[in-house]
């Protein structure tokens, strides 16, 4: 393998992140340590992640992209290369080399794709967020980590309604004193208008100058920094998580290939933003050689089943989404199966909160009764999965099918000891993993590393979900463990009591927490109802019965609240802790992460929590 001819580790990365100068190795390139924290994962290994992920050359679907009903557009491997080669050349003439940091505020479309491409070809850093994020959202995360070169698009369609990016741009370029260019790609404009951008240009200005050519991949160290991901930032800013090039893509590899079933030409879609982690995980797919589907906008518009279409018609093998939309689709009505064929269809993938074992019946009643259903749990915090699911083995409704492969995951109590089959514990790794985070951001010292992994079991991952291992070796989640109850001392994970909720008809959506009372802790459930549907004291009680029924009596809520809307960040994700610091009085720091942060109101001062 090739090495480095400069190395310039970028300034607030990680320590020891950036590989020393190449020469002869002084021990085998496969050699590891094993260790939790400060794993060197084969240290004398080369590698480009785009030189991976743009293996082919040919005329057969690379990327094709749907902008709900208003854009449609495929490129072949052939054309996504070119691509990639003259977006690269480009950057390389603007001064982005090792290290440097290139930001997307970009939708879900090939642009997103071929930047992350070009930017990694060169040795230099990718972030992302989708177009969704206010100015002042953009802002806690891209100022922190410093681009140098931002690209953008013109704007993009929600629910068929055009949004306009670009007079956003003034006030984030002036937010980014390190920006060099911002580079805006058309989308909803034949030729966007970038006169009042400050160092604007548009892509096709910016790529004129080069022809395409064979890339010139810059290898690098196995632990270089490719990706900075951002946490949901909900109790404050932003964390900046770096991940290695190397681990990142030997642990998509491993799960597309061996947990998934990705082969080549397979085409593989899910339903994510830019923000979101499953955008990262989406793309590496290309390195199994498979055809990348993309999809922005609603995915219920113009029709509930307009992802279903997009299946059909592209003949889609691996199609993910969240598990509330499959729940949603329930609720709607949707039945894929009686009016889609969808014969190449073989894996529906689902991830963002736990999938209820009502969403495994809609899957095999409503869509196939042969699929695979995979519901995968991991995070932005590895850029993967801990637990996930095997093609080999049965699949038991509720319940997640396996431990990822080379993941020492164990579910531990309060002690740190494992816990009994069926009994609930919280999520732990023992030992090091190769997508393992770098570090945060600005984190010298790696104490903000060490707290949020290490603090609570030390020197053993602790990820934070509350868990229980099943009598068939796959495991249930119920929840975040920061959310989980404690009412009279008892631990309750919020999945135990929305999962029965929302298996109701009426109930369309829930969020739990704990509110402080006297000096213990009652149950609140927060209900947002299915259209026609009104809340009243029969209702109140069918959903008590449902909770006593599914769970036991002491999950049954103090109070049940009724609210028309349900804060989430913009990765779909219910935000439990946001909605129990508002019943609290308690600020939220970063409403900027939120999608709907006007929803926070619905929880503010109501009078059913008063007595």
């Amino acid at each position: 393998m090739l090495g480095l001819s400069r190395s310039r580790r970028p300034s607030g990365a990680p320590s020891g992140t950036t590989p020393a100068s190449s020469g002869s190795p002084a021990i085998p390139w496969s050699t590891i340590l094993i260790a939790c924290r400060g794993a060197d994962w084969f240290p004398q290994a080369w590698l480009n992640v785009a030189e991976n992920l743009l293996r082919r050359y040919d005329d057969e679907d690379a990327i094709v992209f749907r902008g709900e009903d208003r854009v449609a557009r495929r490129l072949s491997h052939r054309e996504l290369y070119d691509a990639v080669s003259r977006l690269a050349q480009a950057l390389a003439a603007a001064g982005v080399g090792d290290g440097d940091r290139v930001a997307g505020y970009l939708p879900n479309m090939p642009e997103a794709v071929i930047g992350m491409l070009a930017t990694a070809s060169l040795g230099a850093v990718w972030s992302s967020c989708s177009p969704d994020f206010g100015v002042a959202g953009v802002l806690d995360r891209f100022g922190q980590i410093e681009p140098r070169v931002l690209l953008a698009a013109d704007g993009y369609y929600y629910k068929g309604q055009w949004q306009d990016l670009t007079g956003l741009m003034p006030e984030i370029a002036s937010g980014l004193p390190t920006l060099e260019r911002v580079v805006v790609a058309p989308y909803t404009q034949p030729q966007p208008d970038v006169r009042d951008v400050p160092n604007g240009i548009t892509w096709r200005a910016f790529t004129a100058p080069f022809g395409a050519q064979r890339i010139a991949f810059r290898r690098q160290g196995f632990n270089a920094p490719l990706y900075v991901m951002f946490s949901s930032g909900t109790t404050g800013a932003p964390k900046c998580i770096v991940h290695s090039a190397g681990g990142s893509l030997i642990q998509h590899l491993k799960e597309h290939q061996l947990h998934t079933d990705i082969r080549r030409d397979d085409r593989v879609f899910y339903f994510t933003t830019c923000s979101w982690m499953m955008w990262n995980w989406l793309a590496s797919a290309l390195a199994s050689e498979a055809t990348l589907m993309l999809y922005d906008g609603s995915p219920f518009h113009p029709h509930p089943g307009v992802l279903f279409d997009y299946a059909e018609t592209e003949r889609i093998d691996i199609l993910g989404v969240s598990a509330k939309y499959l729940e949603a689709a329930a609720n709607r009505g949707v039945e894929p199966r009686a009016s889609h064929r969808l014969t190449r269809l073989r894996t529906v993938l689902s991830t963002g909160s736990p999938l209820m074992a009502e969403s495994y019946d809609y899957v095999h009643r409503a869509i196939g009764e042969d699929i695979h259903v995979a519901s995968i749990a991991g995070g932005t915090d590895i850029l993967s999965c801990f637990i996930l699911g095997n093609p080999a083995v049965p699949v038991y409704r509720g319940e997640i099918q396996c431990r990822g492969l080379g993941m020492a995951v164990e579910v531990w109590d309060d002690q740190g000891r494992p816990v009994a089959t069926g009994e609930k514990g919280e999520l732990v790794c023992t030992r090091a993993f190769p997508s393992m985070p770098l570090g945060f951001w600005n984190d010298p010292a790696g104490e903000r590393y060490r707290r949020a992994y290490f603090e609570t079991y030390p020197g053993v991952w602790h990820h934070g979900d509350y868990l229980s291992p099943t009598p068939n070796g796959g495991l249930i989640v119920y929840g975040r463990s920061d959310a989980v109850l404690n009412p009279g001392g008892i631990r309750i994970g919020t999945g135990e009591i929305c999962r029965p909720v929302e298996s109701l008809d009426e109930v369309e959506e829930s969020v739990v927490i704990g509110q402080e009372w006297g000096n213990d802790v009652r149950v609140v459930l927060f209900v947002r109802l299915a259209d026609g549907i009104a809340f009243d004291d029969g209702l109140a009680e069918r959903i008590r019965e449902r909770i006593r029924a599914d769970a036991t009596p002491r999950h049954v809520p103090a109070r049940i609240v009724s609210v028309t809307d349900i804060p989430r960040t913009t990765n779909g994700k219910v935000v439990e802790l946001a909605v129990r610091d508002v019943v609290h009085g308690r600020p939220v720091n970063n409403r900027a992460s939120l999608a709907n942060p006007e929803a926070l109101q619905e929880f503010t001062d109501r009078p059913e929590l008063a007595d």
